[in-house]
């Protein structure tokens, strides 16, 4: 698969996202990236079901939906019927990892796994078996608008080489601080899909998102 970005619908701005979407989707853009949080997990609380089942009417883009949420296996359910096509759920959020993950397949569902710019990529090896992807969070979760953490760089070259040791397929994903001045050293560590939010939003997000996908080409 060739390397995607995935625009960040938190960036967007909720007066006109409807033509932001048509925007990023009409240069070519397949992920759309959900941020939905508790307000435990993370300072912040964003959006949930409505918006996503809202959205979902409007676009064909995957709907990668990521759960900051505390036992986000109270609601992968209803948010797989709300139109998400990956559900990820953070190691430090769940009490059973693997039992939510293969939930989520059951679902329907694309599952995917995530840890905190302070977890170690070690937490993530015994769920490897049950996800399609990873995602390696590279600012602290809750906030827009941070400077990626240069240790992710690392982390990404890490899970890229237990992929390549271990024969496995899931995806890498990164989340956090992604703009024009870093994406392709971050794709060039291993990540597959970058999410990136105000790099894409802020002012024309069509023209942001193509300069994007070039760079990592």
């Amino acid at each position: 698969m060739s390397k995607q970005i995935a625009p960040s619908l938190l960036a967007a701005d909720f007066a006109r996202v409807g033509e932001q979407l048509k925007e990023i989707e009409s240069v070519g853009v397949k992920y759309l990236h959900l941020d939905v949080m508790d307000g435990i997990f993370v300072p912040s609380i964003s959006f949930g079901m409505p918006v996503i089942e809202s959205l979902r009417k409007n676009t064909d883009m995957i709907f990668d939906v990521h759960m900051m949420v505390i036992d986000p296996e109270r609601y992968i359910e209803v948010i797989k019927k709300s139109g998400a096509d990956i559900i990820t759920i953070h190691v430090e959020a769940c009490k059973d990892v693997a039992g939510t993950l293969k939930a989520i397949r059951e679902l329907g569902a694309r599952p995917a796994i995530s840890i905190n710019p302070k977890t170690p990529v070690a937490e993530l090896v015994p769920f490897l078996p049950y996800v399609d992807m990873v995602l390696i969070m590279s600012v602290e979760p809750g906030f827009g608008g941070q400077s990626f953490i240069e240790n992710s760089y690392a982390k990404l070259r890490e899970i890229a080489e237990i992929r390549r040791e271990n024969n496995m397929n899931f995806l890498i994903e990164v989340d956090g601080g992604v703009n024009a001045s870093n994406i392709k050293a971050v794709a060039e560590c291993g990540a597959d899909i970058l999410v990136a939010g105000s790099a894409v939003f802020k002012n024309n997000a069509g023209e942001n998102a193509k300069t994007l996908m070039e760079l990592i080409g």
